[in-house]
């Protein structure tokens, strides 16, 4: 069933302010890269800036796909959601760009980076030369959510 099709079971979109509002109360969520035998998909930690960028802070190694997928690809996809129930759920799929910002510049995001969860265990294993900031520029956003039951299932009662 499409989209349009669950809307008449109580599915709606979000607007633009909503979108901002339920990023702004996230801090983790899915990026997928690219990748040539299927796409590769990351749990992630982020900051937002309340209009149109996320932030990722990227623990890697002397190799790592994440890092190499991130530099080769042109169009990545983020996905945040909340599902507290079967009939309480919220998601936005955000489509855009990644790039790696310098570490001289890392300061000027710190206020976006207030919402990120940030694991115990990477500030333990932390050493230098390990931690990359990336900057995700949305360039597509699409937010639904579902905050009701079902026909039938509903006190139909007048």
């Amino acid at each position: 069933m499409t989209v349009e099709g669950l809307k008449e079971y109580g599915l709606t979109e979000m607007s633009d302010e909503q979108v901002r509002d339920f990023l702004s109360n996230q801090g983790m969520g899915v990026l997928g890269l690219p990748a040539a035998d299927a796409p590769y998909l990351l749990p992630m930690a982020f900051g937002y800036d309340g209009d149109e960028r996320l932030y990722f802070a990227f623990f890697v190694g002397e190799t790592s796909r994440k890092r190499d997928l991130s530099a080769e690809t042109e169009t990545a996809r983020f996905l945040v959601y909340s599902a507290d129930s079967p009939f309480f759920w919220e998601s936005v799929m955000l489509t855009g760009t990644l790039s790696e910002i310098p570490g001289e510049e890392w300061a000027k995001h710190d206020a976006a980076m207030d919402n990120a969860w940030y694991l115990e265990l990477f500030e333990r294993a932390e050493s230098p030369g390990t931690l990359r900031l990336y900057e995700f520029a949305v360039t597509d956003q699409r937010g639904l959510k579902y905050t009701g039951l079902p026909p039938g299932l509903r006190d139909e009662e007048a």
